[in-house]
């Protein structure tokens, strides 16, 4: 990666002056890579001098001009011949230049690699727990579990693709006090006065809309009558302490929510590896309690067992005053389960901005407990899906369940394929395939794309719209390409690498025009965008990375001739660089777990 190679070179170029003591000695400060926006400054910029003039007792510019000519010399003496210049700029910047020769051995890198280019083994031997998703069961899948979800699998997606062992796991909401109140539900108003065969009609035609509609109705009648919250604690008391009936409906309403989930991760193409709901750690929060006791940490509180933190006037609560568990001793022994069987060297949580200090707590929590250290645990804080007064919120019957956003989205997405020239020569079967593609990559993209902390606003109009900044004009972007290619029967051919070669070589003795310079440098960062998304959190760096490419070889596209260009070289060129955006496009597209079709 070049950033690296940019930082080896300034170390070693601060060492070379500080040996010849031209630079006084000083602890050198972690050294920052930059892409400058204006072109005019290089293709990158380093700012160590700011950081280190005081240090040194000299002007910065003059430290960035003696690091800039001794680089120059360390890149001669060890033949690295990536830069054009390095440049020395007020008020203290030295900037790189790529050579032409450089993008171009990034360029046949990328048509050699194809599905691979961006990937690396930075990850090798490293592992990475990602918990994500985690419906609650009894619940429609609603919009507001979108961001988990998707944000989760292109987390997955992007750490895999770096070379880390990445294992997925949701995290069910299948246990709790909620299943206190479905369980009050279900006996008071389902079963209740029915006989045996009238039992069985019932759990047969159970639904979860109609598992959704008893818990919003239990909240509805509990403000009435509060009495009711208390006979819920007691059939949940009742399910934990292994209750044979109500354990059956219990694992009925879990088949139901199951089968309903695996629905939507279908639609959406979530592949996760794991689904350890809460239940499964329920004979595993015991050796938690016993673990504390050990220790002489936990403490009772108000009939409740907790764990005092350092610095936080709230303890950890392991058990409430009536002895049942809460979802923080059930997450305490997924982090013990999980550190033992995978031994991972993080743990990332992909969950909702509102539980930010639960996962402060938790962390700190694991950490008294011996079960990892604190920077192990990572909690990716998206913001909410918010309507536009206020969040969702499934106990006053406000969600807005996504299957039904899905189904819209790729009937829109179909009513424009049906308008658009370029599917022309497709079949039904085909347009149903693209406006599949074509709505949930819309769905993904408009929550990807933004930074993950960011509240979304739950907007049809923009969540539906197909233009501009969006999946879709990315995947058309991506159909324009194939379509080029495949017009010179280069798609997919062998001839195309060997003439590219061939070209290559040559086209490093001559200026690229603007646009075939650009593209060239995009193509050239996506390795590092990919990396940088990975450190960040960030899939929405990938998602701005993906609309600036497709913007600018629209611009290309319109500008130059590419299969008519004026020589046969320019001509094997363009469609080189084509084939390069296309499998670029293609790559950072899957990486966001959004499939790119062929035609549009």
């Amino acid at each position: 990666m070049i950033r690296q190679e940019i930082i080896r070179l300034i170390q070693n170029s601060i060492q070379g002056l500080q040996k010849e003591k031209r630079l006084l000695k000083f602890e050198t400060p972690e050294i920052l890579v930059e892409r400058p926006e204006e072109k005019m400054h290089g293709d990158y910029a380093v700012g160590i001098a700011l950081q280190i003039a005081k240090d040194v007792k000299m002007n910065p510019i003059k430290v960035a001009e003696m690091i800039k000519l001794e680089a120059e010399r360390v890149c001669q003496r060890t033949k690295l011949n990536i830069f054009e210049k390095i440049e020395a700029a007020q008020p203290g910047f030295i900037n790189f230049f790529l050579t032409k020769e450089y993008l171009i051995q990034q360029l046949h890198k990328a048509l050699q690699e194809k599905e691979r280019y961006g990937s690396s083994e930075k990850g090798k031997n490293k592992i990475v727990v990602i918990d994500y998703s985690s419906p609650n069961i009894a619940k429609l899948f609603g919009v507001g579990h979108l961001r988990s979800t998707i944000i989760g699998q292109a987390l997955y997606n992007i750490y895999k693709f770096l070379g880390w062992k990445v294992i997925g796991d949701n995290h069910l909401g299948d246990w709790g006090t909620q299943f206190g109140k479905l369980i009050y539900q279900i006996k008071d108003k389902g079963l209740k006065g029915r006989s045996q065969k009238e039992k069985t009609i019932f759990f047969k035609d159970l639904t979860i809309e109609a598992l959704e509609r008893l818990y919003v109705d239990f909240h509805k009648e509990s403000q009435i009558n509060p009495k009711l919250e208390e006979k819920a604690r007691n059939w949940f008391k009742k399910l934990e302490q292994g209750d044979k009936e109500t354990k059956e409906i219990w694992q009925v309403c879990c088949n139901i929510s199951l089968k309903e989930f695996d629905k939507i991760y279908a639609l959406l193409g979530i592949k996760i590896d794991y689904c350890l709901g809460e239940s499964f750690y329920q004979d595993k929060m015991k050796p938690i309690i016993e673990d504390a006791a050990k220790k002489g940490i936990s403490r009772k509180s108000q009939g409740a067992l907790v764990i005092p933190l350092p610095g936080s006037k709230i303890p950890f609560m392991l058990l409430k005053s009536d002895g049942a568990t809460t979802y923080g001793t059930r997450d305490l022994a997924a982090i013990k389960y999980r550190m033992k069987k995978w031994k991972p060297n993080l743990i990332i949580y992909e969950v909702g901005a509102d539980q930010k200090t639960y996962f402060e707590q938790l962390f700190k929590t694991a950490e008294i407990l011996n079960y990892g250290k604190k920077e192990q645990f990572i909690h990716i804080a998206h913001g909410l899906t918010r309507r536009k007064h206020g969040k969702f919120s499934t106990r006053k019957g406000q969600t807005i369940h996504l299957e039904g956003v899905i189904k819209e989205a790729i009937e829109k997405a179909g009513q424009i394929i049906e308008r658009s020239e370029t599917s022309r020569g497709l079949s039904k079967q085909e347009k149903k395939k693209v406006a599949m593609a074509v709505g949930i990559g819309a769905i993904k993209y408009n929550d990807l794309s933004q930074h993950y902390s960011r509240d979304i606003i739950f907007d049809w109009n923009k969540i539906l719209n197909l233009k501009g900044n969006s999946a879709p004009y990315i995947q058309y972007t991506f159909a324009r390409c194939r379509s080029v290619l495949k017009k010179t029967k280069a798609e997919g051919d062998e001839t195309l690498l060997y003439l590219a070669n061939l070209v290559i070589k040559k086209k490093s003795d001559r200026d690229f025009n603007r646009e075939e310079s650009e593209l060239l440098r995009m193509i050239c960062k996506f390795p590092e965008i990919i990396e940088e998304a990975a450190v960040k959190f960030s899939p929405n760096l990938i998602c701005n990375f993906a609309f600036d490419l497709a913007k600018e070889y629209n611009l290309f596209y319109n500008l130059h001739q590419i299969i008519k260009a004026e020589t046969k070289e320019k001509r094997i060129f363009r469609l080189a660089l084509t084939c390069a955006v296309a499998q670029t496009l293609k790559n950072a597209l899957s990486l966001l777990g959004i499939f790119a079709p062929e035609k549009m």
